[in-house]
């Protein structure tokens, strides 16, 4: 399995789940999907994912991950990830490139407008869970390696630093700001 039909294998999973914007009903339908294919190709979803991770580990994501969540430890910056690969390939891309534009999404308006999290560790297992429905077995410890590239320097800075934050996401900014002066009253 390459990226593409990774990418496949979640839209597959997103139009067949009852309620898309739910990340936990695409990848449980995705876990399935993938139950049904070689459990090498299992293992190979399994290095896509990981490699979508390692893709996805950035300084500007993590800011806005923070902003979006009210806060994002190295745990919660994975979950976050995992939600965002649930979105499907377009959103997960657009993201990667430019974070802020994950202000444009509905979902992530409701999210702001709630005090909701956007995270999802479910996505994380989705070759775990495959792999166990196809063979009884759990997968083997080799296919969890992941090489994350270095954070951008001139983005480490303080993320509650909402003066730095707004000047570097400011779509992302402003809807949580919003967000919390609606939950306040």
């Amino acid at each position: 399995m390459n990226k593409q039909e990774f990418w496949q294998l979640i839209a597959t999973a997103r139009d067949q789940a009852r309620d898309p914007r739910e990340s936990e009903a695409v990848a449980r339908e995705a876990a399935s999907l993938l139950a049904d294919r070689p459990a090498e190709a299992i293992r190979a979803a399994q290095r896509v994912l990981r490699e979508l991770l390692a893709d996805s580990y950035t300084n500007p994501l993590w800011a806005a991950a923070y902003i979006i969540n009210g806060g994002c430890s190295d745990d919660g910056f994975d979950y976050f990830r995992g939600w965002l690969i649930a979105q499907g390939r377009e959103v997960f891309e657009r993201a990667v490139t430019d974070p802020d534009s994950l202000a444009e999404l509905a979902v992530v308006q409701a999210a702001a407008a709630d005090g909701i999290d956007l995270e999802d560790e479910g996505v994380l297992g989705i070759a775990w869970d495959a792999h166990i429905m196809a063979t009884g077995d759990q997968l083997p410890p080799g296919t969890f390696t992941i090489r994350y590239p270095p954070l951008d320097p001139a983005w480490a800075f303080d993320f509650d630093d909402s003066v730095e934050t707004a000047r570097r996401l400011p779509r992302l900014s402003a809807l949580h700001q919003r967000g919390e002066q609606a939950s306040a009253w």
